[in-house]
């Protein structure tokens, strides 16, 4: 029975931060290339060495197959970081940065852009300790833009499993 618990909790209990976060998207863009009208453009931002992203990487996986051709799927690694998506997530476009990504305060987070090219939403996949459908702000705003319905979320406030995005400097 111990090792089962041990086993339960090395694998899916993970570090909780009780910071608040603000997520401000007054300052990110779309690369010129991306901007304007088009598709929902869905960007993930993510740090391999953040133990947060076990809980979302599976509420993902979902979402790309929910999503298949409605919306474009794209990822922005932290820079400097090292480290590969899960295989399950090949299908998520690389973004090597993305203006206005270097004033963001914690990741995981997503970034989600209507068809005309305005930013939507900016934030946390949920608020808590974990992430998944049940819990998550992503799949109402991703059906309200594709029933046309306007969202504007740009600016959140969460507090949840975060990982500084930032180098903090000592």
């Amino acid at each position: 029975m111990l090792t089962g618990l041990w086993w339960y909790k090395t694998r899916f209990i993970r570090p909780f931060s009780e910071t608040t976060a603000l997520f401000s998207g007054q300052q990110l863009r779309l690369p010129n290339t991306m901007a304007g009208a088009g598709k929902i453009r869905f960007v993930h931002f993510w740090d391999p060495a953040c133990p947060c992203n076990v809980g979302n990487q599976q509420h993902l996986v979902e979402m790309l197959e929910r999503y298949d051709g409605k919306v474009e799927f794209y990822h922005v690694q932290k820079p400097g970081s090292k480290g590969q998506l899960p295989k399950a997530l090949n299908s998520m476009r690389h973004l090597s940065g993305l203006p206005g990504a270097e004033t963001l305060p914690a990741s995981p987070a997503v970034a989600i852009w209507n068809n005309s090219g305005e930013l939507a939403y900016f934030g946390p996949y949920s608020e808590g300790a974990v992430c998944n459908s049940s819990n998550s702000f992503i799949e109402p705003v991703l059906d309200a833009l594709l029933e046309n319905r306007p969202v504007a979320a740009a600016n959140t406030l969460a507090v949840g499993c975060f990982c500084d995005w930032q180098d903090v400097k000592q």
